[in-house]
């Protein structure tokens, strides 16, 4: 199920989908979030929006990235992976934007249900 999930200080749409799913993956603030992937950013070189850059994060977190596998069926969606994953703590990765998943519920600053992910990042554990 989607839930509205903005944690922006401002209330902002900015474009800002890693530093929110960073947010909710680990349980920080925005502010806390945005400032971890800034200076992983800087540390690498690169931008913080960067696919390699918030994965370090999340890596760092005791996070691991799996593929989606060719097996999966055609069409399957943040929905559908919600649905089959009840418990845990996931990072959807659609290539351009992430969301993430807790406990089944799909958190996002719109609703990106119907996105078909590409990758997606977990704690070993929740396997």
């Amino acid at each position: 199920m989607y839930v509205p999930y903005n944690p922006n200080p401002c209330g902002l749409s900015t474009g800002d989908c890693t530093v929110r799913a960073i947010s909710k993956a680990l349980n920080i603030s925005w502010d806390d979030a945005h400032d971890i992937l800034s200076e992983f950013a800087k540390n690498m070189c690169d931008m913080a929006h960067k696919d390699w850059v918030w994965g370090a994060v999340l890596r760092a977190n005791g996070f691991h990235r799996v593929i989606v596998p060719d097996t999966t069926p055609i069409g399957y969606s943040a929905a559908d992976f919600a649905e089959d994953n009840p418990k845990g703590t996931f990072v959807l990765g659609f290539g351009g934007h992430c969301c993430t998943i807790v406990n089944g519920d799909i958190y996002d600053s719109w609703d990106s249900s119907n996105e078909k992910p590409v990758y997606v990042w977990f704690r070993e554990e929740q396997r």
